[in-house]
């Protein structure tokens, strides 16, 4: 069992948009199903939602609950196994990732042991991880649907689910490290003592709730570490995270 005081960190990896750009093929798919699920669950039972009302419902529904899928179980009762198979179909995933090539190579050298922690579901993530041939440099992989509390879906950014995963892990707020590129997600990880990670070359927007574009220069918040903008880049700040 690994020994909360292991001076080796854990390392928590986002996969969309961290390990490889969902923004490119992924996102956009992802994103039409979402809008055509919602449509239906909002509708009549012959009609659709109108896309103002679907985009009022979704937008809303993340900027209250961290997550659409929240406030679609809270609000209008959706089984999370449907929403999740009906918004994650991708007949040609292998030909819709991007991907960096070398992180087998950088994942292997960085210190310490690799959780994929991702609000994605379970067979949609395993996919991309085999396709992207990375699934054996880490030693968990959490879904979605591992993300519960009390029997409570809790995806990121809940701080209840985090600390819930330090335990399990026996792991040290200070020694781990959150790699993503939702900052949310960040200053969650860091309000609880963990060390934070920006991945910023895939992103499209500055905030994905009112889709304001992104400026030219990315600032730094304080509650980042460090900043980059590949994953690649991680062995030369890694004395900024100890």
């Amino acid at each position: 069992m690994p020994n909360i005081n292991s001076p080796s960190p854990l390392w928590l990896f986002d996969l969309d948009n961290t390990l490889h750009d969902a923004s490119h093929a992924i996102f956009p798919s992802i994103s039409a199903q979402m809008n055509a699920f919602i449509a239906r669950v909002l509708g009549d039972a012959t009609t659709p939602a109108s896309p103002e009302l679907v985009n009022a419902a979704r937008l809303g529904y993340l900027k209250r609950y961290g997550a659409t899928l929240l406030g679609m179980i809270k609000h209008h009762d959706v089984n999370v196994a449907d929403f999740l198979r009906q918004t994650h179909e991708m007949g040609e995933l292998r030909q819709m990732i991007r991907a960096e090539r070398g992180l087998g190579r950088l994942l292997r050298c960085l210190p310490g042991r690799k959780i994929l922690l991702t609000n994605a579901p379970a067979r949609y993530s395993s996919d991309v991880m085999r396709h992207l041939g990375l699934g054996r440099h880490f030693t968990h992989h959490i879904a979605i649907e591992n993300m519960r509390v009390h029997g409570q879906l809790r995806p990121k950014p809940s701080k209840l689910m985090l600390r819930r995963l330090l335990r399990k892990h026996r792991a040290a707020a200070r020694r781990t490290i959150l790699v993503e590129d939702t900052l949310a997600n960040l200053r969650s990880a860091k309000q609880l003592g963990m060390r934070t990670v920006w991945i910023t070359q895939y992103l499209r927007s500055a905030d994905p709730v009112s889709g304001a574009a992104l400026p030219k220069m990315l600032k730094r918040p304080a509650y980042v570490d460090v900043k980059v903008k590949s994953v690649r880049q991680l062995p030369g700040r890694l004395h900024r995270l100890r």
